[in-house]
């Protein structure tokens, strides 16, 4: 599982996202984790917001963004919160 489009959540769209701001694999993006690849897609791309955290946490979570945990998904917003 090389292909980051093989991850839940990663269409192409933010797979291009991602290779554009230097994450290249599946692999390279659990390593970095969801608020790097955030941070580095956001320097790129400022209009990505809180549903594209989301997604690449529930990516290296390997669960549907939308049913990630509370707990995580207010972290996840207090750390988007604060690029506003």
């Amino acid at each position: 599982m090389n292909e980051l489009a093989s991850l839940r959540n990663i269409g192409k769209e933010l797979e291009k996202k991602l290779k554009f701001a230097g994450i290249e694999t599946a692999e390279e993006l659990k390593r970095v984790g969801s608020q790097e690849a955030f941070v580095r897609i956001k320097s790129y791309y400022p209009n990505v917001c809180l549903v594209h955290l989301m997604a690449l946490e529930g990516a290296v979570s390997d669960m549907e963004y939308n049913h990630l945990p509370d707990d995580v998904q207010k972290s996840l917003k207090e750390f988007s919160d604060g690029f506003k």
